[in-house]
């Protein structure tokens, strides 16, 4: 047998314990505000990619013809580090502690 002793008496049991309420949300305001750049940064990556798809030539869809522009240095390399640098900030946004 051991002796270990209850953490708890009887004594205690019924009363209940007071919890502030600043501690019950996990995100305080540097959380919000990193989340918000980090979605900024998301919908601005968005935003540049967005252009006229490979058949389109001077806003009118033609199938003969090719637009080069969908490989622009925007479109695909500017655009979709925005992205994921917005993720990578919504990430520490979350991981970060109050």
């Amino acid at each position: 047998m051991s002796n270990k002793t209850n953490k708890f008496s009887a004594a205690d049991y019924g009363k209940e314990t007071e919890v502030s309420e600043e501690n019950t949300f996990y995100f305080g305001k540097e959380n919000f505000k990193w989340m918000l750049i980090g979605l900024a940064f998301i919908v601005v990556g968005f935003l540049l990619m967005m252009g006229p798809d490979a058949n389109t030539v001077d806003g009118k869809f033609d199938p003969n013809s090719w637009n080069d522009g969908i490989f622009s240095i925007r479109r695909i390399r500017i655009a979709p580090l925005f992205v994921v640098i917005g993720f990578a900030i919504e990430v520490y946004a979350i991981l970060k502690k109050k």
